[in-house]
């Protein structure tokens, strides 16, 4: 079965696209990336919501906006606690999202 991956963070410039390309490469996942952001590239919306069977975000406040928008989301968000330090691909934060998706995913690199 496969399984609806979100990937949220603020512009969805760096953070989520990466872990979005990442997780991508792995076989029974759909995987979108969003921003919260008003000016975000894909911005987090309902329908991107309700989509997912899980929904990975970066920091807090990006699930206080989906649970603005989806209060009955609230069991499918899970915080990474990833600061906005990174660029795309940055390879440490590759390396910090292998970790921390493996973890909830069950998942091997």
């Amino acid at each position: 079965m496969v399984k609806r991956v979100l990937f949220v963070c603020t512009g969805n410039m760096d953070r989520s696209p990466t872990a979005e390309s990442l997780l991508s490469s792995k076989k029974n996942f759909e995987v979108k990336s969003a921003g919260t952001w008003i000016h975000a590239r894909n911005k987090i919306s309902k329908d991107l919501i309700e989509w997912a069977d899980v929904i990975f975000v970066m920091e807090d406040y990006h699930k206080d906006v989906i649970l603005d928008i989806c209060p009955e989301a609230d069991n499918k968000v899970i915080v990474l606690g990833i600061p906005d330090i990174y660029e795309r691909n940055d390879p440490r934060l590759i390396e910090i999202l292998k970790k921390k998706i493996a973890e909830h995913l069950k998942i091997e690199w």
